[in-house]
């Protein structure tokens, strides 16, 4: 799946072709996609001008005057900016058509969504789908500090508070467990008995291995691409993460994986204590 690094990837690659560009047509494709295409989407964005785009989370957002069209890559989910006129394939199943261009959004698993979050309906950040999580880990809003005073009462692992997203936000699988082991902390370990040295150490890996992550164009390991087509590349510098049976790259021990959550974890016993 597609995390916050992937996300952040796609949205700064489809922003320039987007941003303050007036919509000119719309294409959906069969019903919809893990959820059905808004009523009168098309309707309500043709002839609009694109505001600007967002993130939260692994939520792409493309505002408007009127409202928000809220994107979500799902399992398998790209989008790509393509010329004027190519042919859809049989993926394809969303296409936004701006400045003489078309942003086509591919989905094979059909996990993905478009949905539209109008002014009316209050703030984006109110969506069902948005209210509830945590803060994003590359904003100043996360520290430390608000690691530790909110795991006073998490008995659940640390990678399971991490995966849970009402603390912070996009932190998923993969880089969960490259963080943890950049902070050297095993990932069972109860989240309220981790102190806040430990969390000063684990906020820093988080920054630095979401932003080495965006730097490198995100994880491909199946299907994710960026919006030029071009795949990412970090997963040539994975630590622990899909390296069971592998030399840690630090101390040469085996990497080990478990299951938490039915999600495979990876770490290393030596380095992560």
């Amino acid at each position: 799946m597609p995390e916050l690094p992937e996300v952040e990837v796609t949205r700064r690659g489809v922003a320039p072709h987007l941003d303050g560009r007036v919509v000119d047509a719309v294409a959906l494709r069969h019903t919809g996609l893990r959820w059905p295409f808004p009523e009168g989407l098309a309707e309500r964005v043709r002839g609009q001008r694109i505001l600007s785009t967002g993130r939260r989370g692994k939520y792409l957002l493309i505002r408007f005057d009127h409202g928000t069209l809220i994107v979500h890559l799902g399992m398998s989910g790209h989008l790509r900016i393509l010329p004027l006129g190519t042919p859809p394939q049989k993926h394809d199943h969303f296409d936004l058509v701006v400045g003489g261009q078309v942003m086509r959004m591919t989905d094979p698993r059909r996990f993905g969504a478009v949905l539209w979050h109008g002014n009316e309906d209050g703030d984006v950040d109110e969506h069902l789908l948005l209210r509830g999580l945590g803060v994003e880990p590359l904003g100043e809003a996360f520290s430390a500090q608000l690691l530790y005073r909110l795991t006073r009462r998490r008995s659940a692992p640390i990678k399971q508070v991490l995966l849970a997203g009402d603390i912070v936000v996009g932190v998923g699988n993969i880089y969960a467990s490259e963080s943890l082991f950049k902070a050297g902390i095993n990932p069972r370990t109860p989240a309220h008995r981790i102190g806040l040295a430990r969390y000063e150490r684990l906020a820093s890996a988080i920054r630095e291995t979401l932003a080495a992550a965006i730097e490198q164009g995100g994880s491909t390991l199946r299907d994710f691409m960026a919006a030029d087509g071009k795949p990412g590349y970090f997963q040539q510098s994975y630590y622990v993460y899909d390296r069971a049976g592998e030399p840690c790259r630090i101390c040469h021990g085996e990497v080990r994986i478990i299951k938490q959550g039915q999600r495979s974890t990876f770490y290393c016993p030596n380095c992560q204590k």
